[in-house]
């Protein structure tokens, strides 16, 4: 299942995705991408979304942990 790991900041969004990378190694590296709206003219508040294929369930915990110390929240898509 896709985790959408959701931050304000390009910054947490990145620094997460190298975390994921290290803890997850067989994964490869999130992709981090900017959110936009359909019709939306104005990015600048849009937010930073790291993509996570993948994960296993039991590591979900960690990872909420980790999303939740640098402001952000998970989705599930």
């Amino acid at each position: 299942m896709r985790q959408l790991l959701v931050f304000a900041e390009r910054d947490a969004a990145e620094e997460v995705a190298e975390t994921l990378a290290e803890w997850f190694p067989e994964l490869g590296v999130p992709r981090v991408v900017r959110e936009t709206l359909a019709g939306e003219d104005d990015a600048e508040d849009a937010q930073w979304l790291v993509v996570a294929e993948d994960l296993d369930p039991d590591s979900l915990a960690r990872v909420d942990e980790l999303v939740e110390r640098h402001d952000g929240w998970r989705e599930e898509s």
